[in-house]
């Protein structure tokens, strides 16, 4: 009896080791998510009469957020697409290069600020000094504007990222001159305001006429980007005939940021505003 215990007992022992075995994991668990750094930062300058304000820049709250969808990289790698845009729907959150904002679809939060920013190496014109854009937006920018100087054509850069409390004393100054359904056809409210994404800068044609002026269309600037930009993934933001759905009037200055992809789809579909290329809603006037 005595002599049999150990080998019941080794057996019992080979036999749990044989379940413990079964227990190990197949490999090392997924990688988790990462953080992204926030650099805030902008300069200021006097007020202009453009969609999203002026280009003046100020400080704001920063909020750290996931990086867009599209890397300046990405961008500067790809030829414009013709694919069909995405579904009705999203295009909300500020940190991607696709959202929409416009009068009926604020940023969340109000006061956000981008975590990318960069200042491009661009030409400033009067108030463009310090421009700042998100980091993708700035690379195209660069590209952009060095296309168009090899073509002849000189453009500079007027604006560009703008922060919501900047948006506070613009949008009012607006009020003061034109009151209030007069500034809100040239004015975002805080809030409201594309430049606000770091995603839109205001150019001007280096002779300096038609500066922010409908005209600004007929000069070189204003014809080659109208032509080109989307090659960089930039739009022309407000279009002739589109204010009863981007609710702003016509602004051939203002450029904004989707992306090679979307841009060049929008250029080659013919459509004129960003709500009608991704199926959104009009948004003529604030709820």
């Amino acid at each position: 009896m005595n002599a049999a215990k150990p080998v019941v007992l080794a057996a019992a022992l080979l036999g749990l080791a044989g379940l413990m075995a079964g227990c190990a994991p197949a490999g090392p668990p997924s990688a988790g998510g990462s953080t992204t750094a926030v650099s805030p930062g902008g300069t200021s300058a006097s007020p202009s009469a453009s969609a999203g304000g002026s280009p003046s820049q100020g400080a704001g709250t920063a909020t750290s957020s996931p990086e867009p969808a599209e890397t300046s990289s990405s961008a500067a790698s790809k030829g414009p697409e013709t694919k069909k845009p995405p579904a009705q729907g999203g295009h909300d959150d500020p940190a991607r290069i696709d959202v929409v904002v416009n009068k009926q679809r604020p940023l969340q939060p109000l006061d956000y600020f981008p975590a990318d920013l960069a200042t491009p190496a661009l030409t400033a014109g009067p108030g463009g000094d310090g421009t700042q854009l998100r980091a993708a937006a700035a690379d195209a920018a660069e590209q952009m504007f060095a296309a168009a100087a090899a073509d002849g054509v000189s453009m500079t850069v007027l604006s560009g990222f703008r922060s919501y409390e900047t948006q506070i004393s613009t949008y009012q100054h607006w009020v003061d001159v034109n009151g209030k359904a007069g500034a809100d056809r040239v004015s975002a409210r805080p809030g409201f305001s594309e430049h606000q994404t770091g995603l839109s800068l205001d150019i001007g044609d280096a002779s300096g006429s038609c500066r922010l002026e409908a005209c600004f269309a007929d000069t070189p600037a204003g014809g080659w980007a109208a032509q080109n930009a989307h090659r960089f993934g930039f739009v022309v933001r407000y279009q002739p005939g589109q204010e009863s759905v981007t609710g702003y009037s016509p602004e051939p200055w203002h450029l904004r940021y989707v992306g090679t992809r979307d841009a060049g789809a929008m250029f080659s579909s013919g459509a004129k505003a960003l709500e009608t290329y991704y199926g959104l809603p009009a948004a003529p006037d604030y709820r």
